[in-house]
Parts: C-alpha cells; sequence; structure tokens
C-alpha cells in the first residue's frame, strides 16, 4: 500500500502538470471502486481550472474554484501524467483530460481506492477525524504522551492510528520505532515522555528522508511505461526479519502485532 511518502511524492509529480490547467473531460470507465466514484464528478470538473494538488495524510486533492477531488490510492492504485493519446489499459478506471495535451490517470488493479467530488468547501466523513500531519508543529513529543495515557494497546498500531496521527503506516512504523529504541509491542501509556519526544523525532527524520528520496524520481511521473515514481527504500529492519541488526549484528526477530509484520531488535529496542 502506498504509505505517506509515496502519496507525497505522487502528489509533487502531478501538481506542476495540472496547477493552472482546465480539464477538458473527464472519463470514467469503471466506477465501482472501493466505494463507488461520484457520479457528479464528470460535470462538476468539467471546465474547471486546476488550482492546485494537496495532501491529508494518504489522502489527494484536486482543487479548483468550484470543489475538490479527494483521491485514495487504495491498495494498489497510482497516478500517473500521459500524452493524451495514450490508450487506457486494463486497469485504468478513470481519466482526467487537460487543455496541455495530457491526462491524469489513475490506475487500481484491486480496485480498494477511491474517488470522491467534494462541492465548494464541503469535507468528508473520512477525513474529519483525522489527526494532525508528523511533518507539522503540532505533531511533538508532548502531544503523543498525553494522547497515550492510559492506553493499553501497543505503542506500534497507536502510531498507526490515523485518529492520533496521519500518515504513518506499517513500514515506517517499524522504522521510526526501531530508531527511538521502542520496542514495537510496549504499551503505548507505558512510554515515557522522553522515549515519547524521540520517536516523534524519529518519525519525522524517516518520514523526511523518505520524503527527499522521492522526489529524485519525480521524472517517472511523464513516463508512458506506468512507473508510479515510488523511490527505492533504504530500510533497517522492515522487511529484514532473521537478519543481522545494522546496529548490534544480532538477529531481528520478526511478530505480528494487530496483524501486521512487526520486524525488531530485541537488544536495541525496549
Amino acid at each position: 500500500m502506498p504509505e505517506l511518502p509515496e502519496v507525497e511524492t505522487t502528489r509533487r509529480g502531478i501538481e506542476p502538470h495540472m496547477k493552472n490547467r482546465i480539464v477538458k473531460c473527464v472519463l470514467v470507465r469503471q466506477g465501482q471502486l472501493r466505494w463507488p466514484v461520484s457520479p457528479e464528478l464528470g460535470q462538476a470538473l468539467t471546465g474547471q481550472k486546476v488550482q492546485g494538488v494537496d495532501r491529508r495524510g494518504k489522502y489527494l486533492f484536486l482543487k479548483t474554484a468550484s470543489g475538490r477531488v479527494m483521491i485514495h490510492l487504495g491498495m494498489s492504485g497510482s497516478l500517473r501524467i500521459l500524452k493524451d493519446t495514450v490508450e487506457a489499459e486494463k486497469h485504468d478506471h478513470i481519466d482526467v483530460v487537460m487543455d496541455n495535451k495530457r491526462l491524469l490517470r489513475f490506475r487500481d488493479p484491486r480496485r480498494f481506492g477511491s474517488v470522491f467530488w467534494l462541492p465548494g468547501t464541503e469535507s468528508h466523513v473520512l477525513i474529519d477525524s483525522l489527526g494532525p500531519e508528523p511533518l507539522e508543529a503540532e505533531f511533538d513529543g508532548t502531544y503523543l504522551f498525553d494522547c497515550s495515557r492510559g492506553r493499553r494497546v501497543a505503542i506500534k498500531p497507536f502510531l498507526m492510528t490515523s485518529q492520533i496521527v496521519v500518515g504513518v503506516g506499517n513500514i515506517y512504523a517499524n522504522e521510526a520505532l526501531f530508531l527511538a529504541g521502542i520496542h514495537p509491542s510496549k504499551p503505548a501509556g507505558k512510554v515515557s515522555k522522553k522515549k515519547m519526544v524521540q520517536l516523534v523525532e524519529a518519525v519525522k527524520i524517516i518520514l523526511s528522508k523518505a520524503i527527499e528520496a522521492g522526489g529524485t524520481t519525480l521524472q517517472d511521473f511523464v513516463q508512458e511505461d506506468g512507473s508510479p515514481g515510488y523511490f527505492e527504500q533504504h530500510l533497517k529492519v522492515y522487511g529484514r526479519g532473521g537478519e543481522a541488526c545494522l546496529n548490534c549484528q544480532r538477529p531481528l526477530k520478526e511478530i505480528r502485532i494487530g496483524q501486521r509484520a512487526s520486524v525488531f531488535c530485541s537488544a536495541c529496542q525496549k
């Protein structure tokens, strides 16, 4: 599943090709995604100028004067900027055709993504209860510590709760907890304030580096081979269960917490 750095990379990749462009038409080939595509999408968006592309958590927004298109990539979705002459393939469900001979194509083989039209300043239930952005000042050690008091849930799923903080998915939760030296199954309410400060800093470092790395591949968004532009990830624990810890050389352990793979070092993470 695309995580926050990949979604931010997508936002940065498509915005230069869409900002201040007029939408000529919208083609919806498959409207049955995780939720039905808003039936008014084509009529509402056609003729509108795209004012910019925003992100909130893992949701992307195409802004216009009359409303916003809210997009989630789901498990397998991607957005590509292509020439408007490129023929659609099997899993290419939606095209937003612009006045510069380019189009934005939404592909989603597993159809777990979503595309909604939000008229005017209307919000949506899927984003109304989201927590702060992890790279903004509102997300700090004091905030995370206060949220965790009395919570028995393990720190890893706690960190991945979107009502606490948005966009920290499984990969980067593993990496941040390793960097902060916190065992992923430790109850959130038992983590000290000092460690929460370290964890917040680790989240910001991990996500910032991932986004920076993603910025080197933005040219992939204008290729016609379908490359999504995601960066090569340099991970210290995720996907490395049984391999040597890069800090102490002891074998990394892998367990499941909340049905998600959790890799950690029993010596470095307490």
